[in-house]
């Protein structure tokens, strides 16, 4: 009994968090999308209170055109810009990993690992601002380096100029946890490779990428559900473009529901429904991985 109450009291701290700040607003999340507003009286003057609706959030969230457009425009973010963030950690991470240590760069390894990881201790919201200078027309110093007048927050063009912004951000933290796993393979594997013959670019793709895939996979999870939860950057940029309205992600337009046409009950739904969203993706893409593995 001593034994499982000493348990009990190292666990406890965990649990109470965990409950308080995650399984509660869950939960609080979930009750509030079942509850509607009903207003009695004459034109419904007489006063509201909060009654049981079922799905009826539901129903409304999947026939808003706008939460729609932007669930199907996160994913088509998600299917350009993962696989080039994650290729794009991979190759940085490999290059810091290939540095020997005879080389004269090998003494700047450090700087360029710490190069690479600083963006991602940048704000979302100071990195957009800074984008955003970058990325307006007349004094955008991309548009005199191109020689070409661009613009990069338009109808065509903005959302690719977040997912810049965000590769720009998060490549370095990828970067960093696939660098782990490559600093965790057995040196005497890629002897045993330049013993049989392996050049530099066999010994990358024949060892090191094969042994480094649980890294890819978790930071392909990890973007996927980041992709979802995309908000910080298209809410500062929104006042610099038209293009981006208050629905352009389903996180804005929870957000929109919630704290501009206070309906609580419709943005929890929203909420719920983009969880699942992340939930079947995230699981699916590891089902995926495991059948192939198999």
């Amino acid at each position: 009994m001593r034994r499982r109450l000493s348990i009990a009291g190292f666990l406890a701290p965990f649990l109470v968090l965990f409950s308080a700040f995650f399984l509660l607003p869950i939960g609080y999340s979930i009750y509030r999308s079942l509850m509607v507003v009903e207003r009695t009286g004459p034109l419904g003057l007489g006063g509201a209170e909060q009654v049981f609706g079922g799905l009826t959030n539901y129903l409304w969230a999947v026939q808003e055109p706008g939460f729609l457009a932007g669930i199907g425009r996160i994913l088509l973010f998600g299917i350009v810009q993962v696989p080039l963030m994650i290729a794009g950690a991979t190759v940085l991470a490999l290059f810091l990993d290939s540095i020997d240590a005879r080389w004269a760069a090998a003494r700047w390894k450090g700087f360029f690992r710490v190069a690479y990881f600083l963006p991602y201790g940048i704000p979302g919201v100071l990195a957009s601002i800074l984008w955003g200078f970058l990325y307006t027309p007349g004094i955008s110093p991309f548009s005199e380096l191109l020689g070409v007048e661009i613009d990069f927050l338009g109808q065509d063009t903005v959302l690719w100029s977040i997912a810049n912004i965000v590769t720009w951000c998060f490549a370095g933290y990828n970067m960093l946890v696939i660098t782990a796993q490559l600093n965790a393979i057995d040196p005497s594997l890629y002897e045993s490779a330049r013993i049989d013959g392996a050049t530099a670019w066999q010994v990358a793709w024949h060892v090191k990428l094969p042994l480094i895939r649980p890294a890819l996979v978790l930071t392909t999870v990890f973007s996927i559900i980041g992709t979802l939860q995309l908000f910080a950057e298209p809410m500062v940029l929104k006042e610099l473009s038209t293009a981006i309205d208050v629905r352009f992600t389903p996180n804005l337009s929870a957000y929109t529901e919630a704290f501009a046409n206070n309906d609580y009950g419709l943005a929890a739904a929203q909420a719920v429904l983009l969880a699942l969203t992340a939930f079947v993706l995230s699981f699916g893409f590891l089902k995926l991985v495991a059948r192939r593995d198999r």
